[in-house]
């Protein structure tokens, strides 16, 4: 009887807490948005999975010498996994739209606005005691607002690893939501006769333009933001591989097989956060209401930005690629197109949005390496 006893105890089923049932439901959410609605499935699959084995009692997969914290430690701890991505997402970049319209920079950069408001909140809602998060922590949760999931792991793993979990769910859930978050932000602040602006056709960008950019980009970059180095590096690496034309394995090998295997052990890692006793805190809500809110603000900030353009600029643009200066790659830019076919069947705004789509995910990277400056 004794034995039967024992042998019970030692069961999950006999150890598992309500935290972690919670939890375990958590992650089979997730499988289902990644499966079923299709919902960021690349990362959504592991990390959903890597949630319900971190929380699987009786077992330390995620903590000590597990293998999920090992793969933390080894990816994330270190930023080599968010890095490795960041490469991958250069090497898939196109910078022509960006090249042949460079106004469109601007859209980008002021979509980052949403970090900083964000960072603010966070800090104000801790000073009249609704929440406590330090000023690290605040960046951290900020950083959502740049809509680019790598980037916000890699921040939050640099300066505020306990808050991982929540913060990476939060970013990739509302990528997921662009099409249903934006369009209703799009369509307050525009009215139909912006909706309806045709923009010129984009000119064609040369292999030298397309080569000295990102060398440039980087260069001037880290000269004024060393901190943005590691990010920015990798993702300009990435695009010089795809546009210089003479390492064409390389840019194979980084955009497939490579991004691929390191967004497996990304999503696991990620996961490995999920532990009931740190997910299921009052913490959690408020990152999950922030970053509504920095994803908000942020589209908001571009569509402002395109609108005052078009008062101090000759060529008119289309208020909606402004959207796209969240970096949400490329799905806010085809939200953008299809807002804009919907007031004019002929206006094909697409290869306009990917400019700021792209400046987005620069402003982002930037605007990382300025957290991890004043923050640490």
């Amino acid at each position: 009887m004794h034995e039967l006893i024992d042998l019970w105890l030692g069961t999950g089923l006999a150890q598992i807490s309500l935290d972690q049932g919670i939890m375990i439901l958590v992650g089979l959410g997730l499988l289902y948005l990644a499966i079923v609605r299709r919902f960021e499935p690349l990362l959504l699959v592991p990390i959903g999975f890597g949630g319900i084995l971190a929380n699987i009692p009786g077992v330390d997969i995620a903590v000590g010498n597990g293998v999920l914290a090992q793969f933390y430690e080894l990816g994330i701890g270190t930023g080599i996994f968010p890095l490795v991505i960041f490469m991958g997402v250069g090497a898939m970049t196109d910078f022509g739209p960006l090249l042949a319209n460079p106004k469109t920079l601007f859209l980008g950069a002021a979509a980052q606005f949403g970090i900083f408001a964000t960072l603010l909140g966070a800090l104000a809602l801790s000073s009249v005691g609704i929440f406590d998060f330090s000023v690290a922590e605040a960046s951290a949760i900020g950083i959502i607002g740049g809509a680019d999931g790598p980037t916000a792991i890699y921040v939050a793993g640099q300066l505020a690893p306990h808050l991982l979990g929540a913060i990476a769910i939060s970013a990739y859930s509302y990528m997921a939501l662009v099409p249903i978050i934006q369009p209703p932000i799009m369509k307050l602040l525009t009215n139909e006769a912006e909706r309806k602006i045709e923009m010129k056709q984009l000119r064609d960008v040369s292999r030298n333009e397309r080569i000295v950019f990102p060398l440039l980009l980087l260069v001037l970059v880290a000269l004024m933001v060393p901190s943005a180095a590691p990010l920015l590096g990798m993702f300009c690496f990435g695009n010089l591989m795809r546009e210089c034309g003479v390492v064409d394995r390389l840019h194979f090998t980084t955009q497939n097989a490579l991004i691929n295997i390191t967004t497996i052990f990304l999503g696991l890692a990620v996961g490995s956060k999920l532990q009931a006793e740190k997910f299921l805190v009052a913490e959690t809500i408020g990152i999950l209401s922030l970053g509504m809110v920095a994803f908000a603000i942020g589209t908001i900030a571009g569509i402002l930005m395109a609108k005052f353009m078009n008062l101090v600029t000759k060529s008119q643009v289309n208020p909606l690629i402004g959207a796209a200066g969240v970096s949400a790659v490329p799905m806010a830019a085809r939200v953008a197109n299809k807002i804009g076919l919907e007031a004019n069947p002929q206006n094909f705004l697409l290869m306009h949005a990917m400019g700021p789509n792209v400046a987005g995910v620069i402003g982002s990277a930037v605007a990382a390496g300025i957290l991890i400056r004043f923050a640490s």
